[in-house]
């Protein structure tokens, strides 16, 4: 048998609820069981791979510590993963042991909402352990509290060892009739490898910028044929007035806050690349109304000059902010 812990909490070193998942851990290995536990806190950056881990579990403890309001965020995010990428016939046959520790009010919601996410995920939810602890030295040194932690883990162990049936449900009978939540239609090896993919955050920033110069193409596109449209007229001009500089290579952004734009401009010593998106991070990073850039393009003005007075804000390499005007050459 093999049951999985997840916990929610902080880890800090007074949440009561890691004392309960640790006398639950130490019953359950005496009776033999295989317990594996993974602290969500140090997860959080693959929680989106942990449905897999479900795929040999018989039995879950979901622990959580409520010290404000709520399940908390990593809780939640780990079901709204199993939800997305969990291999749904199997959850139909793993018991959910829920676990709630509170240092405020409301350990019976949390619970509950525990059992009903559990329930809708389509897996099988036991009455669990929800307390409210005022002082965590007095809970763990109670002999009856133990106890009682000690005989939910036999409880557990005992279902799913026999198997324990339990009795249908209005969440399971609305979800399966009336709810038209739209879903994925993938396997499971397919929705772990999707998992594997949302988790890779070098992945996930390749695909957003591949969308990106995607979009940015197709703008481009729009803005060779229809001249007035706004975006591609600077990303034209500035293809167009482009003369390249050997051995040099930067990247600059212009925000431009009257049009809630940001506008991304790749320079190497062959090509140039612009594109609007919401890139944060550059060589040079600048903020410019729409009226200062439209001058320096058609001439009138130069970046230097509208930095020196005051028109452009810029932070950055300004070695890099000077080259600016050497490497687009606008004539009035």
């Amino acid at each position: 048998m093999k049951i999985n812990i997840y916990y929610g909490g902080r880890g800090l070193i007074e949440d009561p609820t890691l004392y309960v998942i640790g006398k639950l851990t130490e019953v359950l290995e005496e009776l033999r069981v295989d317990v594996r536990r993974y602290n969500l806190y140090e997860e959080k950056n693959a929680i989106a791979t942990l449905p897999a881990t479900l795929k040999e579990a018989d039995g879950v403890i979901l622990a959580v510590s409520l010290e404000w309001f709520g399940i908390g965020g990593y809780m939640q995010q780990f079901l709204d993963m199993c939800w997305l990428y969990a291999d749904k016939e199997k959850l139909k046959s793993i018991y959910m042991l829920p676990v709630v520790m509170a240092t405020t009010y409301g350990e019976r919601d949390a619970e509950l909402t525990l059992i009903k996410g559990w329930e809708t995920l389509g897996g099988i939810p036991m009455n669990g352990l929800a307390a409210y602890v005022e002082n965590h030295t007095d809970f763990e040194t109670s002999p009856v509290y133990r106890g009682i932690i000690e005989k939910k883990a036999e409880d557990l162990y005992r279902a799913i060892n026999q198997t324990m049936p339990i009795l249908p449900n209005s969440n399971v009978a609305v979800k399966e009739n009336i709810s038209k939540t739209k879903t994925i239609d993938l396997t499971p090896q397919e929705s772990e490898q999707l998992s594997r993919f949302v988790s890779d955050d070098t992945y996930v920033k390749k695909q957003k910028k591949d969308i990106e110069e995607l979009s940015a193409m197709f703008k481009s596109m729009l803005g060779d044929s229809e001249p007035q449209e706004k975006e591609g007229e600077f990303i034209r001009e500035l293809r167009t007035n482009f003369y390249p500089m050997e051995d040099f290579s930067a990247k600059y952004i212009i925000m431009i806050p009257d049009r809630e734009a940001t506008l991304s401009i790749e320079v190497t010593p062959n090509s140039v690349k612009c594109w609007y998106s919401d890139d944060t991070e550059a060589d040079v990073v600048m903020k410019a109304e729409t009226k200062i850039l439209k001058a320096i393009i058609s001439g009138k003005n130069t970046f230097q000059r509208a930095f020196m007075a005051g028109e452009i804000t810029a932070k950055g390499n300004f070695k890099t902010l000077r080259t600016l005007d050497q490497i687009f050459r606008f004539r009035y």
